[in-house]
């Protein structure tokens, strides 16, 4: 477990002249740690203002964007290269700085309650939290780049640009409009106020990160983007943690002994279709009973699916496969890779998906994956390769995917060696080098036009 260190905010010290070298809690790096300046880059400042990197994924609004930044934060530490995380403090209990590890900090803001608030309620916190970081930023500040995350975080780098003079890189992570074209039944739509401020961030930032090409495009195409500004920095996989197992093992630490397994991992919300998991299990139990099929569903409700545990488990009583699906909360990250290796199939049917982490965490596994053709999945996931892509979301036509796949030991034993070798080059060093060219770049006033990037 990561140890985290809380720093003493009343150091007289570090309220004097910022010090470009200076590391994280109470010392200053020396050059020999800082290694190697990128470009001349040495300190990130990072707005996550709706989700905190030292929150569990997989459950409310925490998610792949958590291990996103953390992750990349660490990478980034290792090549020199300080962050510190700027989020909004929902507890009494949150310090005010958390060193997770030289060169990484977290500092929480005060913004509103002391409370999860959901992200719909967050732009009316945005002017507190936006002073509160230009108070934080005398102290701890300048930043060479400000790195937001999500529409409300640019809200605030923008105009936190205005003070500081940094030059703003933003990923969205989702798009409002992308999710309202694909919104479940009875599903309320991302209101006018996120769509407004999304295209005020892509009218300001300058440098926006899309994780894939379908979301390049989406953001010069439904936005209006430059396309000079615009550059694709793939998500990645911690290899040290996801990696093929034994599955007799891994089934065993996960109490199964079922003939075959099939998980869903994600945040239970309408978005991330848990329903259709649920219902494509039934027709194999039904269809094709010899194969002996059980479903582990992980992870907790999130936004607009508070009811989705409840809704999930009834839909399986009603469905006749109540004995058959098995809901665990959101695992940490060895645990997460035990249920991957226990697993003979990774089923994502999302409406909408940015890049979809957890497929390329089964894949490095070497666990297939069945995934909606939608977004991020459409890169993520080799069709016919590393696993399979369907289009629509009738459960008729996953069960019949995922029954042949299962009656097809030989088959499914070469794409989960594929999947293992694709997700093994997607490392988070690969992605961290990326990010600081893009960084580098900017800072130095050059850019890679999109079309050189993609060719």
């Amino acid at each position: 477990m990561t140890r985290l260190r809380v720093t003493n905010p009343s150091r007289s010290a570090d309220v004097a002249e910022p010090d470009r070298h200076r590391g994280l809690g109470d010392r200053v790096l020396a050059s020999s740690e800082l290694g190697a300046v990128v470009d001349g880059v040495r300190r990130v400042g990072v707005l996550t203002v709706h989700s905190s990197p030292l929150a569990s994924p997989g459950v409310g609004d925490s998610g792949g964007m958590n291990v996103h930044v953390r992750t990349l934060a660490s990478e980034l530490a290792r090549a020199g290269v300080a962050s510190d995380i700027y989020t909004r403090a929902t507890s009494v209990d949150d310090p005010p700085v958390i060193e997770i590890e030289p060169g990484v900090r977290v500092l929480h803001l005060p913004a509103g309650p002391l409370e999860p608030v959901p992200k719909q309620l967050l732009p009316r916190y945005l002017c507190a939290f936006l002073c509160s970081l230009l108070r934080a930023g005398e102290r701890y500040g300048p930043y060479d780049v400000l790195h937001s995350h999500y529409w409300v975080s640019g809200w605030v780098a923008r105009l936190a640009r205005e003070r500081w003079s940094s030059p703003v890189v933003h990923s969205f992570h989702t798009l409002g409009r992308v999710k309202n074209s694909s919104l479940a039944v009875g599903e309320e739509p991302e209101p006018p106020t996120r769509l407004a401020g999304e295209e005020r961030v892509v009218s300001t930032a300058d440098c926006l990160l899309a994780a894939t090409p379908s979301e390049a495009r989406q953001l010069t195409e439904l936005y209006g983007a430059p396309p000079s500004k615009v550059r694709i920095v793939p998500h990645g996989v911690d290899r040290s943690r996801f990696h093929p197992g034994d599955q007799a093992l891994a089934r065993a630490a996960v109490g199964t002994s079922r003939k075959h397994v099939l998980a869903f991992v994600g945040r239970l919300q309408p978005l991330k279709a848990p329903d259709v998991a649920v219902r494509a299990l039934a027709l194999l139990r039904r269809r094709w009973p010899e194969l002996d099929v059980e479903l582990l569903v992980v992870g907790g409700p999130s936004g607009n699916g508070a009811e989705e545990p409840q809704r999930s488990a009834a839909l399986a009583r009603q469905e006749g496969v109540a004995g058959r699906v098995r809901f665990l909360p959101a695992q940490p990250h060895d645990r997460l890779a035990t249920v991957y290796q226990a697993a003979d199939l990774l089923l994502v049917p999302s409406r909408s998906e940015s890049f979809g982490l957890v497929a390329l965490e089964a894949q490095a596994c070497g666990t297939p994956v069945v995934a909606a053709r939608v977004g991020g999945l459409s890169h993520a996931v080799g069709d016919g390769t590393t696993g399979l892509l369907l289009s629509g979301h009738d459960p008729e036509h996953w069960a019949a995917a995922v029954a042949d796949l299962l009656a097809s030991p030989r088959r499914l034993a070469a794409i989960g060696l594929a999947a293992a070798r694709f997700a093994g080059a997607h490392g988070w060093d690969v992605t961290a080098a990326r990010l600081l060219d893009a960084y580098g770049e900017l800072v130095q006033g050059t850019r890679m036009p999109l079309l050189e990037q993609s060719g």
